[in-house]
């Protein structure tokens, strides 16, 4: 590092992924950033509308032709203004031909550290060839500072503190389907479509074809509203090849990318069959398509996640299960693959360079990333396969939102097993007049409008799981059946009234827990959202001269019948 701090050459710095490294970092200190590419004038044109934003870091435009003489150009740099790092942030490294390391070598010539953003699981793993002469050198060269494996490495790591080993390990990745998706990332996909991936199954090395196997997940951070539960097919990625290095027991691992909306992603599983049946020879050909497509079919959520499940052996050598979720709302979400490039720049200007050698990017633990989660709307957290026992709230917000939560609130959604817990209140209640509101309130038995009511819920919690809620407002009855949600209810309470079913969504915000509906079913047959019931349900706890109570506001509607019932009140133990 130069006396005047970090000076960062970013190859493709206008592109889509150097264009986020470039904003994630454009407000450090003591950083130059050189924004690199083809044309000169888009590089100035980058630098100048970033640097109309503000920020203390220093952005500077040149003009850098990645299939030319690489050595002479960085070489002429380092005579006039030597950068500290070059990251690579163009690609696709799938298809970088016959010398897919030629700025890898120029950087070693030079003795300049490097750093990529690959996802060929081939290439991140075949930087290690390097990796004597980088130390000769004492410069890194670290491959794959992207989601993978730079992330999905730390959160293995941090799932697994402790364990005496690691035996699985599957991983899901949901890009929000409004990402702008550059033309390099479909042209890698469509390259390995239908193609063996190597990967570890049962223990030993394998072969399976890509985007032709599919997995079922639901992302769903501790707290915080899920994603849908979302197709994942299988990738190639590093992680495959990286992982069971890092972790010599791991017998079983799988990664899948869970493309949005659903029918695309089932399109393109159909074509990937072409190939794996020797149908077609490539979908490279089809990659401007996928372009143009990614561009066109955009509906769904502007939501994306990331899901790490683990398995393996615990300290004291028992059998555990793991996993780590994480959720990115809107924009936030395409930002992920840039962030772990950000957090390791952040570390070296902090003075923590990375040590020499040629290796697979999986130094950096998850800590690293709380800064830059903690700017954005990004949520993430741990599940444990332990808590998936006990009451059925707590099962569904997970261990660590519902330790957050407010004493009352857990002692009412706490009950033991197989005794009754009583807690009761008052109310008041509006009932909606519409001929609709009025039919659909007598057949679940809702209360009839009245203000400061008796009000009594008798909550039962089976032995064998589920729980039965009684609730009684001055003397009128109606009763539910809750469940933790499974498949694709998973990580949701699941009320049923009579034959409908609803999947509800816990989600821990400003001091309240709100259920937000999710899916829902009639006599087991799942239908669209637009058709059911709008439910509007907070939870929260009121302080009082004796302690805190609990209070429920919970309005239910119809766009056909309008107000069907709104009731609010409050509930103490008996």
């Amino acid at each position: 590092m130069s006396n005047s701090g970090l000076r960062v050459l970013i190859i493709g710095g206008y592109g889509t992924f150097g264009g986020r490294i470039t904003r994630l970092l454009a407000d450090e200190p003591g950083l130059t950033l050189v924004i690199a590419g083809r044309s000169a004038a888009k590089a100035a044109a980058f630098c100048a509308a970033l640097a109309q934003r503000g920020g203390a870091t220093v952005l500077s435009p040149l003009a850098f032709d990645r299939d030319g003489d690489l050595t002479a150009q960085l070489a002429a740099l380092a005579a006039t203004a030597p950068p500290d790092v070059v990251i690579d942030a163009t690609g696709p490294f799938q298809v970088y031909g016959d010398a897919p390391y030629r700025v890898v070598q120029a950087c070693l010539e030079l003795g300049l550290p490097y750093l990529d953003l690959a996802d060929s699981a081939d290439f991140v793993t075949g930087i290690a060839a390097f990796d004597d002469a980088a130390r000769a050198r004492g410069v890194p060269l670290l491959s794959g500072v992207s989601t993978f494996p730079a992330l999905t490495a730390a959160a293995v790591r941090h799932l697994t503190q402790g364990w005496t080993a690691v035996t699985g390990v599957s991983i899901g990745v949901a890009p929000t389907p409004r990402a702008v998706v550059g033309a390099n990332v479909l042209r890698a996909i469509t390259s390995y479509a239908g193609k063996p991936v190597r990967l570890r199954r049962d223990g030993a090395w394998t072969r399976a074809r890509a985007l032709t196997e599919t997995r079922r997940r639901t992302i769903a951070p501790p707290g915080a509203l899920p994603l849908r539960n979302t197709r994942f097919a299988l990738v190639e990625v590093p992680d495959l090849q990286a992982m069971p290095r890092l972790w010599p027991d791991l017998r079983d691992i799988w990664v899948g990318a869970g493309t949005r909306p659903e029918s695309v992603h089932r399109v393109m599983t159909a074509l990937a069959w072409l190939v794996r049946l020797r149908l077609v020879p490539s979908l490279l050909p089809l990659a401007p398509l996928f372009h143009w497509g990614a561009g066109v079919f955009r509906w769904g959520e502007h939501r994306g996640g990331l899901v790490v499940e683990v398995t393996g052996r615990d300290a004291d050598g028992q059998p555990a299960s793991r996993s780590w979720h994480l959720a990115a709302e809107g924009d936030d979400g395409p930002e992920i693959p840039a962030l772990p490039a950000a957090a390791l720049i952040r570390r070296w200007l902090a003075g923590h360079a990375p040590a020499p050698g040629a290796r697979a990017a999986t130094d950096l633990e998850l800590a690293d990333f709380d800064a830059l989660f903690a700017g954005r709307a990004i949520r993430a957290g741990v599940r444990d396969a332990a808590e998936a026992v006990g009451p059925v709230f707590r099962q569904v917000i997970g261990a660590d939102a519902w330790s957050r939560q407010p004493a009352v609130w857990r002692a009412l959604h706490g009950a033991e097993a197989g005794t009754p817990a009583v807690w009761r209140g008052r109310a008041t209640v509006t009932r909606g007049r519409s001929p609709l509101a009025r039919l659909a309130a007598l057949l679940v038995g809702f209360p009839a409008t009245g203000a400061d009511v008796p009000v009594s819920v008798t909550l039962t919690r089976a032995p064998e799981g589920g729980e039965r809620w009684v609730r009684d407002f001055g003397g009128r009855r109606f009763a539910s059946r809750l469940d933790a949600g499974q498949g694709r209810n998973a990580h949701m309470v699941v009320e049923r009234f009579g034959p409908a079913a609803y999947a509800q969504a816990l989600v821990s915000e400003d001091g309240a827990v709100r259920l937000i509906l999710r899916r829902w079913t009639l006599l087991g047959l799942p239908l669209p959202l637009w058709l059911a019931p709008r439910s509007d349900a907070t939870e929260t706890a009121e302080p009082t001269p004796n302690g805190e109570r609990f209070r429920f506001d919970v309005r239910i509607s119809h766009p056909l019948a309008g107000l069907i019932v709104h009731y609010r009140g409050w509930l103490a133990p008996c």
